[in-house]
């Protein structure tokens, strides 16, 4: 199994609410990408200074399955309408788990 893990800041001139729709995009992927086993997604709570203001993390069974969310259509338009034109700063990172 594999776990992705996306964390990003937000530019400072984001638009009012935009979190809140980017959320709810977010909740429709699993039903459009069936390759995603686990799907969680939140804003930063702030209790620790220096940290990512968003975080979206997911499972998937194999690297292929990865791969096919990686690359997926609906993956892809997301990020253009969501986040791509609205982030400062992303990090990401892919591992193993059992």
């Amino acid at each position: 199994m594999l776990r992705h893990i996306v964390l990003f800041n937000w530019k400072p001139e984001l638009p009012a609410g935009h979190v809140e729709r980017t959320m709810a995009a977010l909740a429709e992927l699993p039903a459009k990408i069936p390759q995603i086993r686990q799907y969680q997604f939140g804003p930063n709570l702030g209790i620790n200074p220096g940290t990512f203001a968003f975080a979206v993390t997911a499972v998937f069974a194999t690297l292929d399955d990865y791969l096919v969310y990686r690359d997926h259509p609906d993956h892809k338009a997301f990020i253009e309408a969501y986040t791509a034109p609205y982030i400062d700063t992303r990090a990401s990172i892919q591992f193993e788990i059992d």
